[in-house]
C-alpha cells in the first residue's frame, strides 16, 4: 500500500464524481473531510449518485484495489483488495487533480472517475459531507451498464416503442433522466454528520 503525506486533519476535499462513459455526463460535486475512510466514502457516493448499495464495489487508487472486508461481499469472497475500513482518503490521495476510480456493480460495471478538485479549509458554518451540485439522474440498478441505460432512456422517451410501458413499470413509474434532487441528497447526508 502506498502511503502519502497526509494533509492536515482539518482539511476538506472537494471531489467531482463522474459516471464514466455517460453521455450526457452524470456527475456530482461533493465536499468531504480529508480523513474520511474509504468505507464511509463508499456510502457517501451511494447517496449522492443515487445507488442502492445492492452490489459489490471497489476503489482503484494508483493501481491498488480497496474494498469491503465483509466476508459476504469483499475480502472473504476471493476478491483481492485491501480493506477500505482502515484507510483514510488522505492516506492515498493528497494533491489536487489526483484521480481514482470507484467501481460499483461488477456486472454492470459502473465506473466513476473521482477527481480531487480542491483541498480546502473547512467552513465553520458547513457540515460535511455535503453535495454542492450535480447533473442528471442516477441510472436504475441492473439496467445493464451505461449502454443498457442508453437503450433504456431511448425506450422510455419513445411512447410508441413496444417496450415503453414495460420499462416504465420495471423502473417503478416515471423516470426523468435529467432529474437530480440536491436537497434530498443533502438531507440524507445529514446522517453522516
Amino acid at each position: 500500500m502506498v502511503r502519502r503525506k497526509t494533509p492536515s486533519m482539518d482539511t476538506v476535499y472537494q471531489l467531482k464524481i463522474t459516471l464514466k462513459h455517460s453521455q450526457p455526463p452524470i456527475w456530482r460535486r461533493i465536499q468531504v473531510r480529508a480523513n474520511i475512510n474509504l468505507h464511509d466514502l463508499h456510502w457517501v457516493i451511494q447517496v449522492v449518485m443515487g445507488w442502492t448499495n445492492s452490489h459489490l464495489h471497489q476503489f482503484i487508487v494508483h493501481g491498488i484495489y480497496y474494498g469491503d472486508d465483509d466476508p459476504d461481499f469483499g475480502l472473504g469472497s476471493g476478491l483481492e483488495f485491501i480493506s477500505e475500513h482502515e484507510i483514510g482518503l488522505d492516506q492515498i490521495v493528497s494533491q489536487e487533480k489526483e484521480k481514482f476510480i470507484y467501481e460499483y456493480d461488477f456486472g454492470d460495471g459502473w465506473e466513476h472517475q473521482i477527481v480531487v478538485e480542491k483541498i480546502l479549509q473547512p467552513e465553520s458554518t458547513r457540515s460535511y459531507p455535503i453535495c454542492l451540485t450535480g447533473k442528471r439522474a442516477c441510472p436504475p440498478e441492473d439496467v445493464g451498464g451505461v449502454w443498457g441505460y442508453d437503450s433504456f432512456v431511448e425506450i422510455i422517451r419513445d411512447k410508441e416503442h413496444p417496450e415503453h410501458k414495460a420499462m416504465l413499470e420495471w423502473v417503478g413509474g416515471d423516470f426523468d433522466p435529467e432529474e437530480f434532487d440536491l436537497e434530498a441528497v443533502n438531507e440524507t447526508l445529514k446522517n453522516f454528520q
